[in-house]
């Protein structure tokens, strides 16, 4: 049975983010494809994840115990490593992720349990896991000019890959703010796209 970690970063209520039918339908297709494994859905707005304090930085490169799983702080980085698989979901803001989803990845990025330390530079300790990346974007920035500005979905690829996590997918709802665009119709292709790829994730 595997573990998988939905990631959700996105300020709108249920129903309304576009982001989130995409990312919904991906999970739906999956449970669906693979009833005996486990889904935790983590809301990073109803979690409440805010920016590091003083304390927080000490404990994130502090020594590593027990007790340590049970930090307010250092608890996000266990469940990340001992989760197998992670569906990440957010729209792009001002060219990025959103600054909510940057604070998380501060929370797990923990030397001594996400990532360590050697003679040969940092390592991930995240390996033999598989990461899909969904996101809603008001522009085209999967191809074109517009491919360079785009800085949420290479972040999140390279910081994966950081940890250990090469396999990475991306599923991109583009240009969702372009006048005259179906709307919809770009939305339920990109569902489509995504339950296929639930089916083998």
């Amino acid at each position: 049975m595997a573990k998988v970690l939905y990631i959700k970063a996105n300020a709108k209520p249920e129903g309304m983010s576009r982001t989130f039918k995409v990312s919904d339908s991906f999970i739906e297709a999956y449970k669906k494809s693979h009833p005996e494994d486990e889904v935790i859905t983590l809301d990073l707005y109803k979690e409440g994840i805010g920016l590091l304090s003083t304390d927080d930085i000490n404990s994130v490169f502090g020594p590593k115990t027990e007790e340590s799983r049970k930090h307010p702080i250092l608890k996000y980085a266990y469940q990340f490593l001992e989760a197998d698989k992670y569906v990440v979901a957010e729209p792009m803001w001002n060219l990025n992720i959103p600054a909510i989803l940057k604070a998380y990845i501060d929370y797990i990025c923990v030397t001594g349990i996400t990532f360590k330390y050697t003679a040969q530079g940092p390592v991930g300790l995240c390996n033999n896991k598989k990461a899909v990346n969904i996101s809603g974007r008001g522009g085209q920035y999967a191809e074109g000019p517009g491919a360079d500005f785009e800085m949420g979905d290479r972040y999140l690829r390279t910081i994966f890959a950081f940890l250990g996590i090469t396999d990475y997918t991306t599923i991109a709802a583009d240009e969702l703010d372009v006048m005259g665009n179906d709307v919809d119709a770009i939305v339920g292709s990109a569902a489509a796209k995504a339950q296929e790829i639930a089916k083998t994730f």
